[in-house]
């Protein structure tokens, strides 16, 4: 039975081309194929106005067919099913079997998506003419295709069809099928196939011994793969590169990556050339696992055999570059792929960035995301997370909220990883009430919170010491269905224990076992630590006892820890005794190990043992760290000896150690001492001098000063690096006078603050009401192309309305939506925890206005979040 399924299966433009008129009055004439202007006319012609053209009642079925043939060969275009459908229903009507068989397997062949294949599966299926039933060679061509597709339910279900037919199915059908299941793990499916293959009188290739041996190896049964190979010989079937390729490069995936390279040699030895695929898994396995001089070798091996690298080796290359810290090496590799003519592909593009980003290159990660979209490759959910990554990485979360922003509104869809990731990111800086929202939004968009989600956040309330919040959210995660694993344990007892509540942490070790979920040795470190800190040795060392009864033997780090909580008790001299104990077991002492003694005997004024131990350090090839450095330091400065504290400090710099804020506070101590040792002797002629003294603030600039003049005589280019640590931790500590007076003084020496510095400072003078300065400070970042963090617009525009100065704050919240950011990270950051923590919920809604007016939308989940704050409120 015919049928006529134009209308349901294409829809055709009501407009009809200009240039089809023209063409079917030329088709009418003799020697239309050669006629000059037909010529002209066809390569203008759009391929889906052809399908307008062919359904022309005064164009014949053979003479439309001539044409569709013509036009084919002349012009290298994809045309789109409808043409294939109008076509085959015209060749139908008019009984040309023949010529529509073979037209049905040429749409088969032009299916590139799921979609299409199943549109002409739907076309052709129910089409019941005996002369038009599928045929051996339909069959094979829908099976190829559906494979190519890995169109696996598809592709079985036609199989069955043929078994039910009256079509004798070939090796060529058999093989396809065979391939089909193995490719998806489904041996023992693809077994059944060929024994219907054995009963057809067919006798196995090398094809289906391959592609059995594929899918064993796709299930990681590598003894099956190689049972299957070794029947091969026996049965006298010669494998081919196709065989070894899938044996290789299942060895590689199993992790047996010499097993794969001696296979490569037996390869060439029995005369089999390896193909690129041959190579490509090993290259990506050595590079993984860092055995990168052998990944060049076998490019080498494969230029000396004339096979080209394709884009899979490259980017396998690129990869295994990145993994091993060479980055130049990776860069120059990607470039290189432009020369050998070769697009990378998204695959490439992901390595690359995720290389950059594990190296805080995150501009330059950059760079090659914006010139993957030039290249019109697409950005899939792998790219966004890799780049999102890498902003969370380096404390970026506005940035990273922009992409995210991006992913909602073009895709690919957020996924857990993508939401993991931010509110990891989130808590890292201690901006939880993002990442509680991150949530709520995760939820709102239908990606369900898993494990990492709920640890990730616990971890940042514990370290953000909101210890009663992380119980909750441990609660929460219990009662919806979610097993807490060692890491979520083991976050939430460290939390408990630095709290200083660890009778609590130690019940909850018991809960965790009675849970089913075993300790592991972070778990029992984080307890030993936090007993050891409070004194509470004899508990400390039960705990050491219990974890080696249950096979967990003691690391560095446990050992560390007990020193440290002896060295901070005062008993220094068992630490020692804990030192040699470690030799003798042949644990390896880290920095670390070394500064917890280093800093116990300065405490204890043993500052020449102290130093015999940095020396004992560098004999083992440790590099003392600025924690080793500043506790020498400090015992320096206890004996009133700042002398040898700056020459330690010259030492520390000439190693290329950076010292951070504590060592410069520690130099700082040293120096009031000397100060405060000047006025005693001043004091002593008091009759003399004046009784005027300076006030503390400049008493402290003084001192600064005292330090950086002592600090000038050291190597210039490390001045930039002092004033930054200097201004950053005074910021934290309020201090934004000096910090202030610290900048402007960097300025008089000619030295540039950076858009650190210029950030801390904004930050604290916002925080302490100095608006003026503040607003100062802005300009002086716009002028140095500096992009202020949306914490700095947040302070700067709360502290303008605080003042009564709302007009400016909105004219500053104006000019910052003009800039991209994410408008839910705009209203939780500057409405919410911002306008409306300081009780100011119609300032807060006029905002919200201003953004709404200038579309910057946020979500509705936003929405409604910023409802029930609002409702808090009233």
């Amino acid at each position: 039975m015919l049928r006529k399924p134009i209308g349901r299966f294409f829809s055709a433009s009501s407009s009809s081309s200009p240039l089809i008129p023209r063409i079917l009055g030329i088709l009418s004439l003799p020697n239309w194929a050669s006629n000059p202007e037909l010529l002209c006319l066809a390569p203008s012609l759009p391929p889906h106005h052809l399908p307008l053209l062919l359904r022309s009642p005064s164009l014949p079925s053979p003479l439309a067919l001539r044409f569709f043939q013509w036009f084919s060969q002349r012009h290298s275009v994809k045309h789109p099913l409808d043409t294939f459908f109008i076509l085959s229903n015209r060749l139908l009507s008019d009984r040309m079997f023949s010529a529509a068989d073979r037209l049905r397997v040429l749409a088969i062949k032009s299916c590139e998506t799921r979609e299409d294949m199943s549109r002409a599966i739907a076309f052709f299926n129910p089409i019941s003419v005996n002369e038009f039933r599928f045929g051996l060679y339909s069959y094979n061509a829908m099976l190829i295709q559906f494979g190519r597709l890995n169109m696996l339910g598809d592709a079985v279900n036609l199989y069955h069809q043929m078994l039910n037919s009256d079509v004798q199915p070939s090796l060529l059908t058999f093989n396809t099928v065979i391939n089909i299941l193995c490719k998806n793990g489904k041996v023992r499916a693809a077994a059944s196939v060929l024994n219907r293959l054995v009963q057809c009188g067919l006798k196995p290739d090398t094809f289906t011994h391959t592609s059995f041996i594929l899918g064993h190896c796709r299930n990681l049964d590598l003894d099956s793969a190689f049972e299957v190979f070794d029947r091969m010989s026996e049965e006298r079937c010669e494998p081919n590169s196709v065989t070894y390729s899938s044996l290789i490069n299942g060895l590689c995936n199993d992790g047996r990556v010499d097993e794969a390279l001696d296979l490569m040699s037996e390869m060439v030895e029995k005369g089999v050339e390896p193909t690129v695929y041959s190579y490509t898994v090993p290259i990506a396995a050595l590079g993984s696992c860092g055995r990168l001089t052998e990944a060049f070798g076998l490019v080498s091996d494969m230029r000396m055999r004339g096979c080209r690298l394709n884009v899979q080796s490259y980017t396998a290359l690129i990869s295994g570059s990145c993994s091993s810290d060479v980055l130049r090496l990776a860069i120059g590799l990607f470039q290189r792929m432009a020369l050998d003519v070769l697009v990378p592909n998204a695959v490439t593009y992901n390595a690359l960035i995720n290389g950059l980003c594990e190296k805080r290159m995150v501009d330059t990660a950059v760079k090659v995301f914006d010139l993957m979209e030039r290249r019109g490759c697409l950005p899939d959910s792998q790219t966004y997370n890799e780049l999102i990554r890498g902003f969370c990485f380096i404390g970026m979360t506005e940035k990273a909220m922009v992409l995210f922003e991006r992913m909602i509104k073009r895709g690919p869809l957020p996924n857990q990883v993508t939401y993991n990731t931010i509110v990891n990111g989130y808590c890292k800086v201690g901006n939880l009430s993002n990442a509680v929202r991150m949530v709520d939004l995760m939820k709102e968009n239908g990606c369900k919170p898993d494990e990492w989600t709920y640890t990730e956040l616990i971890c940042g309330f514990c370290k953000g010491g909101k210890l009663e919040i992380a119980d909750k959210v441990f609660e929460e995660m219990v009662e919806s269905g979610l097993k807490p694993n060692e890491v979520t344990y083991t976050a939430l007892i460290d939390g408990i224990c630095k709290d200083g509540k660890l009778d609590l942490a130690f019940s909850l070790l018991e809960r965790m076992k009675k849970n089913g979920c075993e300790p592991t040795i972070q778990t029992y470190n984080a307890l030993i630590n936090g007993f050891s800190k409070e004194g509470r040795l004899s508990e400390a060392e039960s705990l050491c006892a219990d974890m080696q009864e249950k096979g967990l033997l003691p690391n560095i780090v446990t050992y560390t820890t007990l020193m440290d909580g002896l060295c901070r008790n005062g008993s220094t001299s068992l630490a020692i005794k804990i030192m040699d104990e470690i030799v003798k077991r042949n644990c390896k002492p880290t920095i670390q190990t070394y500064s917890v003694l280093v800093y116990g005997l300065c405490q204890e004024g043993k500052v020449e043992e102290a130093e015999k131990m940095i020396s004992q350090m560098k004999e083992k090839q440790l590099v003392p760290d600025e924690v080793t450095y500043t506790s020498l330091i400090d015992g320096y400065v206890m004996l009133g000896r700042t002398d040898l504290a700056f020459s330690l400090l010259k030492v520390m710099f000439d190693s290329g150690c950076q010292p951070n804020y504590r060592t410069y506070t520690v130099l700082l101590k040293g120096l009031r001492k000397e100060h405060q040792m000047t006025e005693q002797k001043l004091a002593a002629f008091s009759n003399a001098v004046s009784s005027f003294t300076l006030e503390e603030k400049a008493v402290d600039l003084d001192i600064i000063s005292t330090l950086l003049a002592r600090l000038s005589r050291f190597k210039h280019n490390i001045l930039t690096d002092v004033y930054r640590t200097l201004v950053s931790g005074l910021c934290r500590e309020g201090r934004w006078y000096e910090a202030d007076q610290l900048v402007r003084n960097m300025i008089d020496q000619g030295l540039s603050p950076d858009e650190e510095i210029y950030s801390n400072l904004l930050l604290v003078t916002c925080q302490q009401l100095q608006v003026d300065l503040a607003l100062e400070i802005f300009n002086k970042m716009t002028v140095k192309g500096f992009e202020p963090r949306l914490a700095g617009y947040k302070e700067l525009v709360c502290t303008l309305c605080k003042v009564g100065r709302v007009e400016e704050a909105q004219t500053f919240f104006e000019g910052m939506l003009l800039h991209h950011w994410n408008p839910d990270e705009i209203v939780w950051t500057i409405i919410i925890d911002g306008l409306l923590k300081e009780g100011g919920s119609d300032l807060g809604m006029k905002f919200l206005h201003i953004m709404e007016a200038r579309d910057c939308i946020p979500t509705f989940q936003t929405y409604v979040i910023l409802a029930r704050e609002v409702s808090r409120k009233g």
